[in-house]
């Protein structure tokens, strides 16, 4: 008796193992969780989605205005400052112009261009500032305009020798050298590429918090208080799928994007109408959280929203829906006779084409009935 209570005890043990094991393993039908009764968007009775989240492969639509380049900026080659100078070198033409008066003017125009610092003057490509042969060349590049004016105020006292130079310096080229405006594609690491003044995380960010990041990043690279507005100018983040049962032979999806308005007769629009294998029976199969052990399923009446113009089961479709139709149960049960049957076909119509092969060929006869002789003769 003790005997048998122990193994029933260790059967309860094992069921209640394999239970727990199983987690969500449970029947299909239990697995199922009909919201059709629920408060849930339709068509006449539609909701707005919460403000949109960016997400790759977004492209997003950046446009900026008032680019100007601030004083913080940092000098790079081909950037032109206008630097004016007082107190500069003296003008020291060494002819006497009433010996020679061409050639004084000459000296004259020669010593003016040598040592009057004036006008603009750009960066070269060894990130140097030339100010001609009196004065010579200034590293000022990666730079901010006043750290250029106190370098150059440097060499000027400490390599050229003036006393008490009065030095002007500003930044000629104010524009942004290169603009921003225009589309973004959301990169797969979530970024998108500003050009020179490098990438931008932005993933996970609704539109006003990717424009204040963005806002914030040309700032940090110099850029002057600009204005910035960010929109969708494609929307490939948020979709819904279609699927479509082909009886036995496969399934079919339709990946589509979504735009926010979406119901089920627009779904079915977009696939051309119901697949001719199809059956009336349609449903939305709606994401759960994961670990979640039942189906979001919101059962579709098709004929009520094509033929009857009711709006009770015409849901609206949300990001990541699955509208699925199922196919008519006689085609699919004549796809798996058929799939059944199909080889055995093949072997029975090889062996009856081997059989007319052997039966026409010369060296097969029919064999003749006669009277007489045993066949021989």
């Amino acid at each position: 008796m003790a005997s048998k209570r122990q193994r029933s005890s260790l059967l309860w043990q094992f069921l209640c193992c394999i239970s727990v094991v199983s987690g969500c393993a449970t029947s299909h039908s239990n697995r199922m969780l009909d919201m059709s009764g629920a408060a849930v968007p339709r068509e006449l009775d539609k909701i707005t989605l919460p403000a949109y989240v960016v997400e790759p492969p977004d492209i997003l639509l950046i446009s900026t205005v008032s680019t100007l380049r601030s004083q913080e900026s940092l000098l790079i080659s081909g950037d032109r400052l206008r630097i004016h100078l007082k107190n500069g070198l003296p003008i020291d033409v060494g002819v006497d112009p009433t010996a020679n008066q061409l050639q004084y003017d000459a000296e004259s125009q020669i010593e003016v261009g040598f040592k009057v610092v004036s006008g603009t003057y750009r960066i070269g490509t060894d990130g140097k500032i030339d100010l001609g042969p009196a004065y010579g060349k200034i590293p000022v590049s990666n730079m901010t305009v006043s750290a250029a004016e106190a370098v150059i105020r440097k060499h000027l006292v400490d390599n050229v020798g003036l006393k008490s130079p009065e030095l002007q310096v500003s930044l000629e080229d104010t524009e942004s050298p290169q603009p921003v405006s225009g589309e973004h594609l959301v990169r797969p690491d979530g970024r998108v590429s500003l050009g020179i003044y490098g990438e931008l995380f932005v993933a996970g960010m609704t539109l006003p918090e990717a424009g204040a990041a963005v806002k914030q990043h040309l700032e940090s690279n110099g850029i002057h208080d600009p204005k910035v507005s960010v929109d969708v100018a494609a929307y490939n983040s948020k979709l819904y799928y279609v699927i479509t049962d082909g009886g036995g032979y496969g399934e079919s999806v339709t990946r589509l994007p979504y735009t926010g308005n979406e119901t089920v007769l627009d779904a079915i629009a977009q696939i051309q109408g119901l697949p001719e294998v199809s059956s009336k029976r349609i449903w939305i199969a709606r994401p759960a959280p994961a670990g979640s052990c039942s189906a979001q399923i919101l059962e579709v009446a098709w004929e009520d929203i094509a033929a009857l113009g009711q709006t009770d089961t015409n849901f609206q479709i949300l990001p990541g829906d699955r509208v699925y139709i199922q196919a008519d149960k006689l085609v699919a049960f004549d796809n798996y006779i058929e799939k059944i049957v199909a080889p055995f076909e093949r072997i029975f119509g090889v062996s009856l084409l081997g059989f007319q092969v052997l039966r026409n060929s010369k060296g097969v006869y029919p064999i003749r009935s006669g009277g007489g002789g045993g066949g021989f003769g």
